[in-house]
């Protein structure tokens, strides 16, 4: 199984780069990470918002794996503890499909996205830079990983 991190943005900052690739060099084989960037639409002071993001939207899921489950990270959706993504990511594992994780641009996922998802993910109610999503994302994954195998890298209690 792998886990799709779909993330519109390139050329990240190198800190960015350096901490998702440290977690995801962590992940076991058998639940990879897998760093995909999709890039953004050029922005003008005359861009439609609305046309941006289902340019976008296109792009993001042209880069859905066949088969994979999809989750939408929204604002909008459940919040999960760490304790619940660490269940959740051994659903995914038991059922042996890949995962796809959606994370839009400046201006968000497109309708087409949220709607194809199977389930929304909220991060937080707080809004959060897009890079640090990244790093955020690949952090809790390989923290829900090690709760699952008690790696000693989740210290709870």
């Amino acid at each position: 199984m792998r886990i799709h991190l779909l993330a519109v943005g390139a050329k990240m900052p190198d800190w960015v780069v350096t901490a998702t690739e440290t977690y995801a060099a962590r992940m076991p084989a058998h639940c990879q990470l897998v760093i995909k960037e999709i890039h953004a639409v050029k922005r003008t002071k005359k861009s439609e918002r609305r046309k941006i993001m289902e340019a976008e939207g296109q792009k993001i899921l042209a880069a859905i794996p066949d088969g994979a489950v999809v989750i939408a990270l929204d604002v909008q959706g459940k919040s999960w503890s760490s304790e619940q993504l660490s269940r959740q990511l051994d659903d995914w594992m038991l059922g042996a499909r890949d995962v796809a994780l959606l994370v839009g641009g400046p201006d968000g996922l497109s309708p087409a996205c949220l709607q194809r998802a199977d389930m929304k993910w909220s991060l937080s109610e707080l809004t959060f830079p897009h890079p640090l999503v990244r790093v955020v994302i690949a952090e809790q994954l390989f923290r829900a990983w090690s709760m699952l195998t008690n790696h000693p890298y989740h210290r709870a209690d």
